[in-house]
């Protein structure tokens, strides 16, 4: 690569990575977007949280039939 070309492309790299950069605006509909998206999200946290809470009874549901059936074999016929 020739040194002018190489000098011109690091003097171009150099003057865009200065240049300052605009916040974008924010439209009212990507606001409210924005809003449904952190709903969404605090419902999918509960949601994930409510699973946990079923897991845990079935669990403890299927323990107990597990135990009660093991009574119930051992009680005869």
């Amino acid at each position: 690569m020739k040194p002018t070309l190489l000098f011109a492309f690091c003097a171009i790299v150099t003057l865009v990575s200065f240049a300052p950069a605009q916040a974008p605006q924010q439209a009212p509909a990507q606001l409210e977007l924005a809003a449904l998206i952190k709903e969404v999200r605090a419902q999918q946290a509960a949601m994930a949280a409510n699973q946990v809470k079923i897991d845990e009874k079935l669990a403890t549901l299927a323990e107990s039939i597990r135990v009660a059936r093991i009574y119930s074999s051992r009680g005869g016929r």
